[in-house]
Formats: structure tokens, sequence, C-alpha cells
């Protein structure tokens, strides 16, 4: 039987912790009610049970339950976000019609923005730096009076950098500028409570915390109007139609409970793993770091490799590691977030996302280190 793959792509997905899944158990089974069905006591459970998870969530977030939209997952959050707020903004008569967003952001997001764009809204999508991040005096320049939004990752998805949030929050308050925040990469991994950053609209996903797929969020701010997206039974406000699915919404107030419990702890031992990677793989020679050492998630590493085909690459690691070269949703095209750092298409595509996570172990490191150097030396020697 052969040995089983190193997984090392927690920015794509983590695995549901036990604990969420059985915390999800009686929901699929004994406790089945659907929570719009108040005329009944299993109907009215299973509305506590939504209504307990959203207070359990809102609470880690530091936030008011009430701003607690629950979604699919971050893409329909994003889209609820930028769409919905774009189409309050028509249906409240605004002259608003300008929106800014970095060019490193998640697909869940530049594709929304660019399908306003091309319904009547002003996109300006801004370079960053060589190291992922965003020029603040760069932005502040490219805020206008009729700009209605601004949005960037609190965490890139690829690279792991971390844009500088309260900044930014201040630079769009002064302005009156919505400012939208893809949490995705972020919930569970960093300290982020939006009220205190200044950001107006959070989404996030389950799956990377360690929860379920299939659910998500987006907080809203007090006073911050959006317009639905989906339309039919009126659910989650009038927000976002649809049954809600009890089990995962418990799934992922319990994931987000558990990963604020050892966020710490956790983020100190990866990023202690991480950092060994790092140095045993530059010791080889020819070894390049995507983005900024610091400020950066602690379980993101990301390189390109000189002198190597990319897909060659990924084809001798296939066997013994589960890595990325780029974004799950990139379709296998060069990552555009790399070709945004400077790197040539060529370079983005000999490009390793390692996604270190909750149970990655030390043995494994070493492992991953030696299919490495195999795999290098074995393609540097053709």
């Amino acid at each position: 039987m052969a040995d089983p793959v190193i997984y090392l792509d927690h920015q794509a997905t983590t695995p549901c912790e036990p604990a969420v899944v059985a915390a999800m158990e009686p929901w699929w089974s004994d406790q089945f009610a659907n929570p719009a069905s108040r005329s009944h006591r299993p109907g009215l459970l299973a509305a506590a049970a939504v209504e307990q998870a959203r207070t359990q969530i809102a609470r880690g977030l530091g936030v008011e339950p009430a701003g607690v939209v629950f979604t699919s997952g971050a893409t329909e959050a994003n889209n609820l976000a930028l769409k919905g707020l774009a189409e309050a903004e028509l249906q409240a008569g605004g002259q608003r019609r300008h929106l800014v967003a970095l060019a490193t952001e998640h697909r869940a997001v530049l594709d929304p923005l660019h399908y306003l764009s091309r319904h009547g809204f002003e996109l300006t999508l801004l370079p960053v730096q060589a190291d992922g991040l965003v020029d603040l005096e760069r932005l502040q320049a490219s805020l206008r009076p009729d700009t209605l939004l601004l949005s960037t990752m609190a965490a890139n998805n690829e690279i792991g950098v971390l844009q500088p949030l309260a900044a930014i929050g201040q630079l769009c308050r002064a302005r009156g500028i919505r400012f939208h925040c893809d949490g995705a990469q972020a919930i569970g991994h960093i300290p982020l409570q939006p009220a205190t950053l200044g950001i107006d609209l959070l989404s996030f996903s389950g799956h990377k915390l360690y929860g379920p797929k299939g659910i998500g969020a987006l907080w809203i701010a007090p006073g911050v109007q959006v317009a639905p997206q989906l339309h039919g039974g009126g659910q989650e406000q009038g927000l976002r139609a649809g049954s809600l699915p009890v089990p995962l919404i418990v799934g992922l107030a319990k994931a987000l409970e558990l990963a604020l419990n050892d966020r710490e702890a956790r983020a100190q031992r990866l990023e202690a793993l991480r950092d060994r990677l790092w140095q045993r793989l530059a010791a080889l020679g020819g070894v390049h770091r995507n983005g900024a050492a610091a400020p950066r998630l602690a379980h993101n590493l990301n390189l390109w490799i000189e002198g190597l085909d990319g897909a060659q690459l990924q084809r001798a690691l296939r066997p013994v590691l589960a890595v990325s070269s780029g974004s799950a949703c990139s379709s296998g095209q060069p990552s555009h977030v790399l070709q945004a750092l400077g790197l040539s298409r060529q370079q983005a595509a000999a490009a390793i996302r390692f996604g270190l996570g909750r149970h990655t172990t030390s043995a494994e490191i070493n492992a991953a280190v030696a299919a490495l150097e195999h795999a290098i030396t074995e393609a540097r020697q053709l």
C-alpha cells in the first residue's frame, strides 16, 4: 500500500474537525426540521440552534448578531456585499459609481467587480508593491468623492500577506467610503474584529477554518444597506432567500469557536514549521519567496524556483505532496497574483504554495523537504 500523500494545501480547504462533525450530527437526522417552520417544536428547536450559532459567531467577531447573514460561502457573501451594495446605491438614488480594489484579489471579488464595471460602475484596480502589500499613499490618491466602495482581502489566498486593514479602514471612514474585506483566509487564523478596523462588510467561509463546505457568512455593519441577490422565502432578514442549512450553520459556529481557542498556539507552532521549511528549501539555491516575509499568515509559504518547469515539478511532487501552484479557483492558469508582483508567466507557473494546517507535523515537513530536494535536483539534472 502506498504511503499517504502529505497534505500541505490548507489554504485551498481544510479537513472538517471531528468535534465539528459531532456538533452537526444531530441536525442531519434527529433534529432535521426547517427553522422557518415556527408552528411546531422541532422547527422552533432548529431556529433556536441557528440563532445560537449566529450569536456565537458574532461574539467571536466582536459584533452584534443581527449583522451576521448566513450564505453558502465567501463567494456568495462577496457577491452579496459587492453587488448588493452597488444595487442599494442605485435604488437609493445615490451618485457614487466608483469602485476600488487591489489587483491581487480573489476571483470571487474581481469577477463581481468586473460585472459591475459593465453595468455603469467604474472600477480601479490598484497594483501592489513587489512584496504584495498595498502602497497606502497610492491607495489614498485613488479615492474620489464618488468612490462607493473599497475592497481588499485581509490575507491573500496565495501569498498569505496581510494588508494594513486598520489604516485602510481609516482612509475609507474619513471619506464615507464603504470598506469590504474578504476574510476567508483570515478568520480563525489572525485577530480580526471588523468593527474596530473600520470594516463595513466582512465575508468568510467555513471550510477555510476546519469547518464544513457549503456555508459561510457576510457580516454587515449597522447602517449599511445591501440589496438581496437571491429572492424567494425572505430568510435572513430578506437578504438571502433559501432554507437555512442548520447542520452547516452549527458546524460553522463550532469551527470558529475551536479556531479562536487555539489560534495563538497554532500560529506559533506553524510559523516555526513554515520557517524551517523555508530555510531548508532556500539553502538549495535559486528558490525565491513570493510576498513579504511579514506581515504574513503563519501557515503560508509561497515560492518560485529558478529554471524549473512548473507542470513538471507538480507531476513529480503529486505522488508525495498535496500542494498547489496558486488558487484552487485558478483553472490551471498562471497566477494573476504572482504576475501582479512582477513575476513572468513562466516564473508564476514554477511557483508552489504551501499551506500548513492544524495537524501538520514536524515529520511531514521533513518529508516534504526531502521530496522537494529530490524533485528539484532531478529536474535540474535534465
